[in-house]
């Protein structure tokens, strides 16, 4: 299954137009709320210049990056907790996805509609923030009363998991979001099974205007970042409609447009890349003339249930991982003379993937 993106805010901050960007698609984009009802989805290919290294010296008959999916999600109210607006829908398609990127608006557009008023990234951020927190709220009142029995009933586990759980109610009801509170790994592993909103990681948007979208002093993008100074968070100033307007020139115009614009990466790769850094996320690599291909997995994965991403087989069987450098295969070129220069790792089962490994799994079923 893909990776799974949801992107999120308030009506009129731009998901739209950033999703058409991301995905090249064409989903209406108009200046009212609720323009989007039912989440779009679109997939996409992970950029990834290292795949490009390979495939030019495999030459592979097929390359296959890593697919994510992102979804433009309905604009969310205050109140949408309790109803308000398309709220309980947007809250169920948010339960659906991995991880959240968050679009708030940073720019000034007297032609753009903005529900609340008047533009300030921290009160919409906040909005957002109280309706997820305030859905988890409701989903931790409603595991304790199932879970208050069997603690009663003298369950240790229940015991345990009532008493995070209270941990949890307090927190939230100070306004912490749940993936900022402070867990062991244990207690990370027993709250993802309460499937709370405000537990998933998150990425902030923040949407802003062309002309100041390299600006070091736009005071909307510093109000956002001071407001999500605490968070396990980051912020990534995009302009979403310069996104869009790219998406539809040739890789010439682009660059021109990059130089002109001074971006370093179109919005795509720096979501991707630092939505893997927020997920805790790498890619390793196979490579053969039949095909070249990324596959993304969890940091600290070892070999044999990284092998199992690609066939239940290969964990099942596992014998031994055959391991190239990246660097070690642009050096020699193929295989076969990483091989004979002794620059081909054997691992065994407690072999931990490190990104960018290329690996050929050896096993038998």
């Amino acid at each position: 299954m893909p990776l799974k993106y949801g992107l999120v805010g308030l009506p009129n901050v731009g998901k739209s137009t950033l999703f058409n960007a991301l995905t090249h698609s064409q989903v209406a984009a108009d200046n009212f709320p609720f323009c989007t009802i039912d989440p779009n989805v679109g997939a996409v290919w992970v950029p990834d210049e290292r795949l490009q290294i390979l495939a030019s010296l495999c030459k592979p008959q097929k390359t296959t990056p890593t697919l994510i999916e992102f979804v433009d999600i309905a604009g969310l109210v205050k109140g949408a907790s309790q109803g308000e607006g398309l709220g309980n829908q947007f809250l169920a398609n948010i339960r659906e996805v991995d991880a959240i990127i968050h679009v708030v608006r940073c720019f000034q557009d007297a032609q753009v509609v903005h529900v609340a008023g008047q533009v300030d990234p921290a009160f919409d951020k906040e909005i957002i923030d109280d309706e997820l927190r305030s859905r988890d709220l409701e989903t931790i009142g409603k595991r304790s009363i199932k879970v208050e029995k069997a603690a009663k009933a003298g369950s240790k586990d229940a015991q345990q998991e009532l008493a995070l759980l209270q941990v949890f109610r307090a927190q939230l009801t100070q306004g912490t979001n749940a993936r900022d509170i402070m867990l062991d790994p244990a207690q990370i592993q027993l709250a993802q099974h309460w499937q709370l909103l405000s537990l998933k990681p998150v990425i902030y948007v923040a949407n802003v205007a062309e002309g100041t979208l390299t600006s070091a002093t736009n005071a909307y993008v510093a109000q956002l970042q001071q407001a999500t100074s605490d968070e396990r968070s980051v912020v990534i100033p995009v302009c979403a409609s310069l996104e869009a307007q790219m998406d539809s020139l040739d890789a010439e115009e682009r660059a021109f447009f990059s130089d002109v614009y001074g971006l370093e990466a179109a919005g795509l790769a720096k979501l991707v890349r630092t939505s893997y850094e927020q997920l805790n996320l790498i890619t390793y690599f196979t490579a053969g003339p039949q095909e070249v291909r990324a596959w993304t997995i969890q940091k600290g994965t070892k070999a044999p249930q990284a092998a199992g991403v690609i066939h239940s087989d290969f964990e099942r069987g596992f014998i031994k991982a055959e391991v190239i450098r990246l660097a070690d295969y642009q050096h020699y070129k193929t295989e076969l003379a990483c091989r004979e220069a002794g620059k081909i790792r054997i691992e065994g089962k407690d072999y931990i993937v490190a990104d960018g490994d290329i690996i050929h799994f050896r096993f038998n079923v």
